[in-house]
């Protein structure tokens, strides 16, 4: 599995296209797709896709974390781009395919396989840049991924912006390619001028998400992150480790907190942040950048519930510790 994460794929992936009706499902080469150029994703965006993994555990068997949770928002992420109809068994039966197919391929943990499901709009038709695209074509890709953390437990830098946006305020539940694309103008920026890893987008000092992962505060027994809103994605391993939380007993505050709310609670030394996503799980964030000061989380260094989560809902997804909430199905 050598090559940065995600750019190692199964030789073959699962497509079908949408031309007035789906066709059936089929295995075909993953190097490469036929498109026209003027075709409405190439020009309008019409593109929504999806993060999962599958997991080996130790008696063999392949297991796909969260499964229902990834379809409902990529149905969802398709409506709203008024993309062609999908349902959640079609693309179900997709994924299980495909996966199946290179079920001896899958690696073992602490490795997993990535599984991107994609659709997009292949109208040929540059003057629809008002209508939605009528013929689509969806596809499953699958790549090995190694350890996130194979060095050491990352640490994380971030810009507070409190005055872009990554996307358009009511579009950010959509997990579509132009909302990445809008927020990278600002990561670059970031990167370049302040050393920071990512942005933090706050607008008008409402703390929401970074260009790639939600984020969490962690305080004392406190977890505070912002509610579920059309604003921002609601991701589905944030939703787990709020659940992994509640499990503990721990005080899970998903509220509106503002920029000035989480400088005051960020300088106490037991206090935590973290992004939370498919790739990395949760990590860190130990840094906070913001009107040109720096402003260290907690200690400044990684703590140890962070981690600790994170391990824990690891041990779920290996087969290492009850599937206490249902989260996995069988390949």
């Amino acid at each position: 599995m050598a090559g940065d994460f995600g750019t190692v794929f199964m030789p073959e992936m699962t497509l079908a296209n949408f031309d007035g009706s789906w066709s059936e499902s089929t295995l075909v080469p993953s190097d490469a797709i036929s498109i026209n150029p003027a075709a409405h994703v190439l020009h309008y965006a019409s593109t929504c896709f999806e993060g999962l993994k599958a997991f080996k555990h130790e008696d063999g068997s392949v297991k796909i974390f969260r499964m229902d949770r990834n379809l409902e928002r990529f149905r969802q992420s398709s409506e709203l781009l008024y993309l062609p109809e999908i349902t959640t068994t079609m693309v179900g039966d997709m994924i299980t395919q495909v996966v199946a197919h290179y079920k001896k391929d899958v690696p073992a943990p602490p490795a997993s396989m990535y599984i991107r499901p994609t659709h997009m709009g292949t109208e040929p038709a540059i003057g629809k840049a008002a209508s939605p695209s009528l013929t689509s074509t969806l596809f499953i890709l699958l790549s090995p991924v190694g350890d996130y953390f194979s060095g050491s437990e990352a640490a994380m830098r971030l810009l507070l912006d409190d005055t872009g946006v990554r996307c358009g305020p009511d579009h950010g539940r959509v997990k579509g390619g132009g909302n990445y694309a809008s927020a990278l103008k600002h990561i670059m920026r970031a990167k370049e001028e302040h050393q920071a890893h990512q942005v933090l987008f706050c607008p008008d000092g409402d703390v929401q998400e970074t260009g790639a992962a939600n984020f969490i505060l962690f305080d004392g027994d406190e977890i505070i992150t912002k509610p579920l809103d059309d604003s921002f994605l609601h991701g589905v391993t944030r939703d787990s480790i709020l659940v992994l939380a509640r499990d503990r007993s721990m005080n899970v505050q998903e509220r509106n907190f503002t920029v000035d709310e989480l400088l005051e609670r960020v300088a106490k030394p037991g206090c935590e942040a973290g992004l939370v996503g498919t790739a990395a799980v949760m990590t860190s964030v130990t840094q906070l950048v913001y009107k040109g000061k720096t402003h260290p989380v907690g200690t400044g260094k990684p703590g140890p519930l962070i981690p600790e989560l994170r391990s824990e809902l690891n041990a779920i997804q290996w087969g290492k510790s009850a599937d206490r909430h249902g989260w996995l199905i069988d390949v």
